[in-house]
């Protein structure tokens, strides 16, 4: 009889959860239905009349679109283009970065660039690769296997002298930049190029084709200033370093099979999101595209991730360089948060999170978007002249992550104005998601 009687009550069971379950749906597609109304009466509102917006939002838990304006419309991403070039560092750099590619023939060394950007780079200041040539008498650096301009397609030429406009290279060194200050005298780094910088009244930093560095008399502060990569000042850095040792050659018939690594390769991943390092995203590709050829070349990587791991993109995104400083580069919102789902499956949040800038604390988004008492915003910016977009994770008062693309292109307005617009919306999402 227990038995028995227990039947109509298992019955009750599945109908209360069943009546809950769609009493939750119709909440939240009520909930949902609030949100939606609200942020397209805030986007069509006079604020956003004379630009062109887009906004996707997206719950990874539930698959649910929150929210899309203009979701699959192209926009100038700027910055928001490391992002995918995270994605690609993640699916073919090892945990270390390789530092160089190598052989030995007898007594001689032969290297390989890789494009890693760490080697005595300002702020890495790595000496892996150093340390290990300086135990050879004779070195032969081999400089042909790069097939990339030094700049991107699309770059500003004025910004030549301008620090986060370097020139892309095989085997940079410095960061492929010329440190100045003042210390009463001035001082660089690398010490070599001091005797190339000079004081000056004007605001340029370098004349436009040579290795000549100027410092405005009436500066006070630290400037980085992209040299030329020219093989007559990589023969005088090399010999700088390693007096006599290094001859720089075009081509070798040795096959340098043999990886050298240098740093982890998370911390570059972090300075490249955090403070949206244009240099270290250029060669984060031509890195990945020495894991799969002795030829560096980053259009040929950008290619297969989007012939490969990315070919379910519903727009696919015209995309010509790493750091997203050429405007020739078109992106959606819904593509944005596409790759911010995949890197959310895939990597660990702590981890992921740990790349972005967080709203508030740090990077480029340290003065907007702070929690009450933690943090809710973990994204990446990008800005240039009239653009400004944000692209990565919000986190609700609920307990929800959602995954967003904020793009706001072809602006009169201030960019602190957008950013102000932008944050009530972020706002919003989190107190009423």
């Amino acid at each position: 009889m227990k038995q028995v009687s227990s039947i109509p009550n298992v019955t009750k069971l599945f109908g209360r959860y069943y009546v809950f379950m769609i009493l939750s749906l119709v909440l939240v597609n009520c909930k949902s239905a609030k949100i939606s109304k609200h942020l397209h009466h805030t986007l069509n509102s006079s604020f956003y009349d004379n630009q062109f917006t887009g906004l996707m939002v997206y719950n990874p838990k539930t698959k649910d679109t929150v929210f899309s304006h203009n979701g699959n419309r192209y926009f100038t991403p700027a910055s928001n283009t490391k992002i995918f070039t995270l994605y690609t560092a993640l699916q073919y750099l090892p945990d270390q970065i390789p530092a160089l590619k190598y052989a030995i023939d007898q007594d001689t060394l032969i290297v390989k660039g890789t494009g890693d950007p760490s080697f005595l780079h300002p702020y890495f200041k790595d000496s892996t690769a150093l340390n290990f040539m300086k135990s050879f008498n004779a070195i032969q650096l081999v400089t042909a296997n790069y097939h990339n301009e030094k700049f991107g397609p699309g770059w500003a030429w004025e910004d030549y002298d301008m620090y986060y406009s370097p020139e892309r290279s095989a085997f940079p060194m410095y960061g492929n930049v010329a440190t100045i200050w003042n210390t009463g005298q001035l001082a660089t780094y690398p010490e070599f190029l001091k005797g190339k910088t000079t004081y000056s009244e004007l605001n340029s930093r370098r004349d436009f084709n040579t290795n000549t560095f100027f410092y405005k008399i009436t500066r006070k502060d630290t400037i980085e200033v992209p040299f030329v990569v020219d093989s007559t000042l990589l023969r005088q850095l090399w010999d700088d370093l390693l007096p006599g040792k290094v001859k720089i050659i075009p081509n070798t018939k040795t096959k340098t099979d043999q990886t050298l690594y240098s740093v982890a390769s998370d911390s570059v991943y972090k300075r490249m999101m955090q403070v949206s390092d244009n240099f270290l995203a250029e060669q984060l590709l031509i890195l990945a595209s020495s894991t799969v050829s002795d030829t560096l070349d980053a259009d040929k990587v950008r290619k297969s991730i989007l012939d490969k791991q990315l070919n379910d993109l519903k727009q696919k995104p015209y995309w010509v360089d790493g750091s997203g400083l050429s405007r020739y580069n078109l992106f959606t919102p819904l593509s944005f948060v596409q790759v911010l789902e995949k890197l959310y499956a895939d990597i660990p949040r702590e981890r992921l999170f740990n790349f972005f800038p967080v709203g508030g604390k740090s990077g480029t988004i340290k003065s907007w978007y702070a929690g009450n008492t933690v943090p809710y915003v973990y994204a990446k910016t990008g800005t240039v002249g009239n653009v400004h977009c944000l692209s990565g994770y919000l986190l609700t008062n609920s307990g929800e992550v959602l995954i967003f693309s904020f793009m706001n292109n072809n602006y009169r307005t201030s960019t602190t104005k957008v950013k102000e617009q932008m944050q009530t919306v972020l706002e919003y999402l989190r107190d009423t998601y």
